[in-house]
């Protein structure tokens, strides 16, 4: 079996994790969270469709995708992208191919996917969250309902045993991880990738420094700290940071993570993502008490694509570094092989350039494609079939 391309992490924990996969990936419960966020609306801050009124729909369009296929009539069209193609085909192909059929969960999107769905009940599913730079983006009384509700997930999972397989679609989603893991105390700037070609970086600070001002987290993370936190901020500035920069996709996420891995033993977990996935992990480790954070760690691996690893513009194994420097512990990451070459659909090279990148959990996806055996050439192969399905080919389409 090929070795898995490691990021970040011990030798022998990434051996003992994938093995596991290996072992059990065609078992998996799949998680696809959809959730919005008014940072979303602001110009120039992602790529997640052409225009602030084309992202309310990306995560419907792209949830319908993921259910129905790209050669399907969908209720909702794909929003128009700068360029590429939603990394949902990317995730369809791998679903299909492995046999799994994802759960999708509708946190508050202003459109509902037209597709069979769970849509949380109030409070934890009540619209988009708000703009980060409001320092309010959600209340804490929907935060705490988040926390709940993945806990009580997490541990019916865990006794299940069935390994979990953690995705989100969120446009603006890169920005407020960004803002929850600047409120966690740490220094990311610069490092967190995103869907544009070029990481807005200074537009993100702006934004983020802000969301500070208004919240004033700062001073509650400093007494946090003048009271004994030294191996990391406390559960208390971790759910303040998500009611104040978040999105609904955080806390459930880093909930469940929080309770699978407190199983024993420890559940398996496969975050499919990029900077957002970090920032879960990091949110999970902040709500963990100390004794469960190295086991947490073991069980859990944030996997994203090639092209988030290699971007000049972001640092997801810096990032990982920081996180884990912050709780102690060493964050496990890896890429997938999964490469588009000269051939395959333009819209496809267009990951090649820079464009787009990783969502709707096709790094992980392609991952848990290679440890079940298959080749990412095969994989590559299939998308270009699926995109020339959903696009029509270059020569019918102009593109």
């Amino acid at each position: 079996m090929t070795a898995l391309r490691r990021l970040a992490g011990s030798e022998a924990t990434a051996e003992g994790w994938s093995e596991a996969w290996r072992q059990r990936w065609s078992a998996s419960e799949v998680l696809l969270l959809l959730a919005a966020t008014d940072t979303a609306a602001v110009e120039g801050i992602s790529a997640a469709g052409a225009t602030p009124v084309s992202r309310r729909q990306t995560a419907a369009a792209d949830a319908e995708l993921l259910a129905l296929g790209p050669a399907a009539a969908r209720p909702h069209a794909l929003p128009p992208l700068p360029a590429g193609v939603t990394p949902a085909l990317i995730s369809q192909v791998a679903l299909e191919g492995l046999g799994l059929q994802p759960l999708l969960l509708d946190l508050g999107c202003p459109v509902a996917p037209a597709v069979p769905h769970l849509r949380l009940p109030y409070p934890a599913g009540v619209g988009a969250a708000r703009c980060l730079s409001s320092g309010a983006a959600m209340t804490r009384q929907r935060v705490e309902a988040l926390l709940a509700l993945g806990r009580r997930w997490g541990e019916r999972l865990a006794a299940a045993g069935r390994p979990l397989v953690l995705a989100e679609c969120v446009p603006g989603g890169t920005t407020t991880a960004q803002g929850v893991l600047t409120g966690l105390g740490l220094e990311v700037g610069g490092l967190v990738s995103g869907s544009l070609r070029r990481a807005a970086h200074a537009l993100k600070a702006d934004l983020v420094a802000r969301g500070l001002a208004a919240a004033q987290l700062d001073r509650l993370a400093a007494a946090d700290h003048r009271g004994g936190q030294a191996d990391g901020p406390s559960p208390e500035v971790a759910c303040r940071a998500m009611a104040a920069f978040g999105d609904p996709m955080q806390p459930l996420a880093a909930a469940l993570v929080l309770a699978a891995t407190a199983a024993e033993p420890p559940l398996p977990v496969l975050l499919a993502g990029g900077s957002q996935m970090a920032a879960v992990l990091a949110l999970a480790l902040a709500l963990a008490p100390p004794e469960q954070r190295p086991p947490l760690t073991a069980a859990t691996a944030v996997a994203t694509t090639a092209w988030v690893a290699g971007e000049a513009d972001s640092d997801l194994v810096l990032l990982l570094q920081r996180i884990g420097e912050r709780w102690g512990v060493a964050p496990l990451a890896f890429a997938a092989d999964l490469r588009f070459v000269e051939g395959c659909h333009p819209a496809l090279l267009d990951y090649e350039r820079g464009y787009v990148k990783e969502g709707v959990g096709a790094g992980g996806l392609a991952l848990l494609w290679q440890l079940s055996g298959r080749s990412p050439e095969a994989l590559a192969a299939a998308c270009d079939r699926a995109c020339r399905s959903l696009l029509g080919s270059p020569g019918q389409t102009g593109v």
